[in-house]
């Protein structure tokens, strides 16, 4: 067993759940399985056409076009639908099944958005998608198929197949599928605050991101909070002859890189003064859940060619209950090809700060500007003038993202919490239970406007190049999804 540091030896609770309750949960996997089974072609067509719906937040008739097609598929369904609607932002798809007599709602949230693509990075078109033989098993290829569409159409094929089956969702069913989950969310709290009545749910369950690294089904209870900044330094006013001027004017490059290297030592310690600060510990009960996790550390460093990792040892799942600072990208003058020996006028990097629970993502990013000038830069928050540019020996323009927001964890003890466990098991046998995912989503959000707390259930593959070129679904991961949410439609 892995130890994490202040582990108790408890045991976890021993979820309670009534035989009928796990039957029924069983009863519907097992109609989702007969139904998938049998319509396997029709139901990956189905998909494929929900797939290569352009997506991405440049192509706005696109997203309408996402959520009319989905729109159309909750009343094909019997649910009451509308578009949820604020200007200047793609809609939230909305449908709800009201059950006679129910006493509990449940809300599933997903994202129908999907990352923007660069063509010529696929080795098939993004929204062409395109069935694939890895390892022995199909995939799908297409932007969005892990992340998130796989969900959306689960929890539709979902309802299909209890149907099919003569059963029925004993709690009222509400949908909520976001169009711009990968934007940051910057309209999701005000479009759900404008809605209350309609979003309140006793949980809300997040369909996003992807299971265990092993492949078992995976239970998560909070998620981490994202912030960004972009940070330009200065060279010349225009690129200079790096023979003519090299040793003499200031190359913004070098610069830059030394400027990010002094931010985290070898070992991807984050360097910067309190950055690790306010952090609010983990349970008996979630450092147990860690310490159960299945161990995929081997497997993981072979799959992604690494020879070692950060951390200092630390275990990955040890390691998502942190912090983290991100380098998304770095640009300065050209390479390659298109190289020139120039002193470059300019260097920017694009950070992404991953929070966890007891940070405020404001002080994150005022900590990382505190340390820009403790190293000698004069910070600016606009493009600085001449006058500031030769005013000060190393000048940086600072982009704070407002797009941003702190991380939420739900107690895994809570009697809701056990419900959802209950379900997930008596559909996926052994599950894995998470305090916290690596990624990011906007579940405070969530919570303040619907009043009422998350846990996240994913159904996507870990190797489904999220938020890259070549992303793609394990088809069988699609079908295990659809047993999973149809468990989780017949909770009471």
């Amino acid at each position: 067993m892995r130890k994490f540091p202040g582990m108790m030896a408890v045991a976890l609770l021993a979820w309670p759940v009534g035989l009928l309750q796990a039957q029924s949960g069983r009863q519907a996997a097992d109609a989702a399985a007969a139904y998938t089974t049998a319509h396997r072609a029709e139901l990956t067509a189905g998909f494929e056409r929900l797939l290569a719906m352009p997506n991405v937040a440049a192509d706005p008739a696109g997203l309408q076009a996402n959520a009319q097609y989905l729109l159309a598929a909750l009343k094909a369904r019997g649910a009451s639908a509308q578009l949820l609607t604020v200007p200047g932002a793609p809609a939230v798809v909305y449908g709800e099944l009201r059950r006679p007599g129910a006493t509990h709602t449940i809300v599933f949230y997903a994202h129908y958005d999907g990352q923007p693509v660069t063509a010529s990075e696929w080795t098939t078109p993004p929204f062409q998608p395109t069935l694939k033989t890895v390892d022995g098993e199909q995939r799908v290829f297409a932007r969005s198929a892990g992340d998130d569409k796989a969900a959306i159409f689960a929890q539709l094929t979902a309802l299909d197949a209890l149907r099919a089956a003569g059963m029925e969702p004993q709690a009222n069913l509400r949908f909520v599928w976001e169009g711009e989950e990968e934007a940051g969310s910057p309209h999701l709290e005000q479009i759900l605050m404008a809605h209350r009545d309609l979003v309140h749910g006793d949980v809300w369950l997040i369909c996003d991101g992807p299971v265990d690294q092993s492949g078992r089904q995976t239970v998560v209870f909070g998620a981490r909070g994202d912030t960004g900044l972009e940070i330009t330094v200065y060279g010349p006013q225009h690129g200079l002859h790096s023979g003519h001027y090299g040793n003499w004017a200031p190359n913004p490059a070098m610069m830059l890189a030394q400027l990010l290297a002094a931010m985290e030592d070898a070992d991807g310690h984050v360097l910067i003064p309190h950055f690790y600060d306010g952090i609010a510990p983990l349970s008996a009960l979630e450092k147990q859940a860690l310490a159960d996790a299945p161990d995929n550390e081997a497997m993981l460093r072979r799959k992604f060619w690494l020879g070692r990792t950060d951390g200092g040892g630390r275990h990955l799942l040890e390691l998502l209950n942190l912090p983290s600072l991100n380098i998304n990208g770095m640009a300065a003058a050209q390479v390659g090809a298109r190289a020139t020996n120039v002193i470059p006028a300019m260097a920017v990097a694009d950070l992404d700060l991953r929070l966890v629970v007891g940070e405020d993502w404001r002080v994150q990013q005022q900590r990382v500007v505190d340390f820009i000038a403790s190293r000698g830069y004069f910070v600016t928050d606009h493009e600085p003038t001449q006058a500031e540019r030769t005013g000060h020996a190393r000048v940086a323009w600072v982009k704070r993202e407002g797009n941003s927001y702190n991380a939420v964890r739900t107690p895994m003890d809570l009697p809701m919490a056990q419900e959802v466990i209950a379900a997930v098991k008596a559909a996926r046998g052994q599950v894995v239970l998470l305090p916290t995912m690596g990624g990011s989503v906007p579940l405070g959000a969530m919570e303040r406007a619907a009043k009422t707390r998350t846990v996240t259930v994913p159904i996507a593959n870990f190797d489904d190049n999220q938020h890259t070129a070549n992303e793609n679904l394990r088809l069988q991961n699609l079908w295990n999804g659809v047993g999973t949410m149809a468990a989780l439609e017949t909770m009471p």
